[in-house]
């Protein structure tokens, strides 16, 4: 994971947020080994900011020569008063993480005033990992960063386990999200029926049977801890009736899967093909957030059935993307990506298939998936 280049500017304050296990403080120790660096989850040093933020001066002492790093800064907003006023005062600048966006953007996020930027923290990806990737073990696993690392030794399914329900069950009850574990649980394997879905709410919440604005504050609160995505569809200079419903995604494919049931009558192949789906749309996010890019991620369908999985649309990039686990690609698999491109000809085509060589049809380049991750970006973005 340390393949991942230090962007922070000194001087400059920032947010880094992340879901929970993606390495965020792993990273920054690496980063900044002499930093002062202020735990929120180590219990007495948060009952004694709470008690008195001021605090917070002398732990950082009356020199400093580096960055200031906040971990889990959501777990105490009122902190931010007092990073604000040190920043203006003596001219610090803080790295703050944080795995929800909740608290921070109920709670004073804005207190900053445009001092800190925002920086999102995703999985490991196949391009850091080089030559310890191994799709199959990537569609089944996810690329959370403690599977790879060699000093854990974690079972793999084990880990999984043990994240649902530490990071994200327990999590739920211990931030006051809802008071509901059996309610939640129940909502978590409903949902994970929907990923890659087109989302319906109101059948979710049919499904686990509860009210459907329960359900949909459920939701709110997996995007709030920035595990839930939504992909909204691609309307611009659109000729076709378009789809306006969002598709929703768990961030990561190892989490996926730890989540969905499965028994006799489920198909592998589908839930390998959503598995490999979300795999695709975590290297994108990764790529666009490394890049620094404006790009936004969506998805296209008409109201017909014809559909890309993901549109990349930025300043410097226009690119869909389908992604097929079957090894040959049949004329009939070309349908969605051929419509997109006689609607938008500046568009690169690209499939992401499961079979060994590329080829070019009709202006679609077709590529091996397990070549085509570890040079997205260039693939995206060619020099």
């Amino acid at each position: 994971m340390f393949a991942r280049k230090n962007q922070f500017k000194a001087g400059i304050s920032y947010f880094v947020l992340g879901p929970r296990g993606t390495g965020k403080t792993y990273w920054l120790r690496h980063l900044f080994p002499d930093a002062v660096f202020v735990d929120l989850l180590e219990a007495r040093t948060f009952n004694m900011l709470a008690a008195d933020p001021q605090r917070l001066g002398n732990l950082i002492g009356a020199s400093v020569d580096g960055p200031i790093i906040i971990d889990e800064i959501q777990k105490l907003p009122s902190l931010l008063d007092e990073v604000h006023r040190l920043i203006e005062a003596r001219n610090l600048w803080f790295i703050l993480t944080g795995s929800s966006a909740r608290k921070l953007r109920r709670s004073g996020v804005n207190l900053l005033g445009g001092r800190a930027i925002t920086k999102h923290f995703h999985p490991l990806t196949a391009a850091e990992l080089g030559d310890s990737f191994d799709l199959a073990k990537a569609v089944r696993f996810g690329l959370l960063p403690s599977l790879y690392d060699p000093c854990k030794n974690v079972p793999p399914d084990e880990y999984l386990q043990g994240y649902v329900q530490t990071y994200l069950k327990e999590e739920v009850i211990q931030e006051g999200l809802t008071r509901n574990l059996g309610s939640f649980s129940r909502f978590l394997e409903a949902a994970s029926f929907s990923q890659g879905q087109l989302l319906n709410i109101t059948e979710v919440a049919r499904e686990c049977q509860i009210k459907r604005k329960l359900a949909e504050s459920y939701f709110d609160i997996l995007e709030d801890l920035l595990i839930g995505v939504y992909l909204q569809p691609f309307q611009k200079r659109a000729r076709r009736r378009i789809t306006q419903h969002p598709k929703f995604f768990l961030f990561d494919t190892g989490l996926f899967r730890a989540v969905r049931p499965t028994g006799p009558l489920d198909v592998p192949a589908e839930i390998d093909g959503a598995g490999l789906e979300t795999l695709v749309l975590q290297h994108l996010r990764a790529i666009i957030t490394w890049r620094n890019s404006d790009g936004a991620i969506s998805y296209w369908r008409t109201s017909t059935g014809l559909e890309v999985d993901f549109v990349v649309y930025a300043a410097d990039a226009f690119a869909a993307i389908e992604v097929k686990r079957k090894r040959n690609i049949a004329s009939r698999d070309l349908n969605g990506m051929q419509a997109f491109g006689d609607e938008y000809p500046e568009a690169a085509k690209i499939i992401l298939y499961g079979g060994d060589h590329k080829e070019t049809i009709n202006g679609i380049q077709l590529i091996p998936v397990a070549q085509a991750l570890p040079i997205l970006e260039r693939i995206i973005w060619p020099e």
